[in-house]
């Protein structure tokens, strides 16, 4: 029987057991095991996607829960911890002659099949054990290394203007991928559905909504619920490709205007700009104009908004607790005792219960956030979206 699962597909490990950085960016806080106790027993994700398990020290971690048997490899592929399943996956950046960076999200099926592309990896960077490494690859290379490893490439935060496909590398998806692997893409913060199939060659590919959480209060800010039979690599991938069944079923992602880069907006004031401004702030004279997700999507968009594929399914915008105003870390840890996950709090509980813990006010704006009646603020430049306190 088909069931859909909750699932996160895109989660950096900021440090190692031993403290050493993985993703510069991230919180050290950020290792295998806590990232994986957050996603089973706090956030409700019931697969998340780890894309930084190529690093060696993140390995031998795995290789130690694997041992003690506190986790097990699934006979289809992904590692069973807890109320959740870890898929492997591994994020690098390309930069081909003559165009931009871009990062690509590497998903791989089986322990040995990652330790094969660490060796891979080890040989085109310079630095194996951090995250999203520069490889000296073309991208269609790394699509059939990954193919012949039994897994799949995906382009992450597609729209992004620094390390985005669209954004920074190309203006189509053909012009660095081979066409035929091309199986989804990863959506970003700041783009949603319908903002995403004005591109009709995005029409027959599969849409994900992934946290790229560098924290793990960000796991789950984005997610999809996924049709499978059982949580698998092998299931997940049917998924993607819409067989027998298996599908995305709905994205759930954040309101476009809450992620760093919807607007085109000013790095230094964050003024925010015309899609049309010139190289220089008309506010505070700064030389570097970030051009946002919407003015770059207006540019490339050869379909009418509304317009979306028949297999296209529901995107529903979600305000995750963090963004809440009023909602600090004692405050969730109360929410959570009381309900369980992130998921139930979203989603499930009703309000006169969240009031019972939370203020009515704070309760009341759990649900608006649900019906998508809060009043956002657009982000940009680098700098969340932010709900206005009304």
């Amino acid at each position: 029987m088909l069931r859909p699962y909750f699932c996160d597909m895109h989660i950096h490990i900021g440090g190692t057991r031993s403290g050493k950085p993985v993703k510069i960016t991230a919180s050290r806080h950020m290792t295998l095991t806590r990232i994986l106790d957050e996603a089973s027993n706090k956030k409700g994700m019931e697969m998340i996607g780890i894309i930084d398990a190529h690093s060696p020290e993140v390995q031998e971690e795995l290789l130690d829960l694997l041992e003690r048997g506190v986790a097990v490899e699934h006979e289809d592929g992904g590692i069973i911890y807890q109320n959740t399943v870890l898929i492997l996956g591994c994020e690098v950046e390309i930069k081909e002659a003559g165009r931009g960076e871009a990062h690509f999200l590497v998903y791989l099926p089986r322990f040995e099949a990652m330790r094969a592309f660490t060796q891979w990896l080890s040989q085109r960077c310079k630095n194996v054990t951090l995250s999203s490494q520069r490889i000296q690859s073309t991208c269609r290379e790394l699509q059939h290394t990954a193919q012949m490893l039994g897994g799949t490439v995906i382009p992450a935060h597609v729209f992004t203007p620094h390390k985005g496909l669209y954004g920074n590398c190309a203006d189509s998806l053909c012009d660095v991928l081979d066409p035929a692997l091309i199986e989804a893409v990863e959506l970003g913060l700041s783009a949603n559905t319908v903002m995403a199939d004005r591109i009709s060659e995005l029409h027959p590919v599969t849409f994900l909504t992934n946290s790229d959480a560098h924290s793990t209060g960000k796991i789950g800010r984005e997610y999809q619920a996924v049709r499978m039979a059982e949580r698998s690599f092998a299931e997940w991938r049917k998924a993607l490709r819409r067989e027998e069944g298996r599908e995305v079923s709905v994205n759930y992602g954040l309101h476009p205007q809450l992620g760093k880069y919807h607007q085109t907006a000013c790095q230094n004031c964050q003024s925010q700009l015309p899609p049309d401004a010139s190289s220089r702030c008309p506010e505070c004279g700064y030389m570097r104009i970030v051009r946002g997700v919407a003015a770059r999507i207006d540019e490339l968009a050869d379909t009418p908004v509304g317009v979306h594929p028949p297999h296209r399914p529901p995107y529903v915008e979600q305000i995750p607790l963090e963004f809440i105003p009023g909602v600090g870390p004692k405050l969730l840890d109360k929410l959570y005792a009381a309900f369980g996950t992130q998921m139930n709090v979203l989603h499930r509980t009703a309000e006169s219960e969240l009031a019972s813990v939370a203020s009515e006010k704070i309760a009341q704006m759990i649900v608006r956030a649900r019906r998508g009646e809060l009043s956002i603020a657009a982000g940009g430049a680098g700098t969340y979206g932010r709900i206005r306190n009304e």
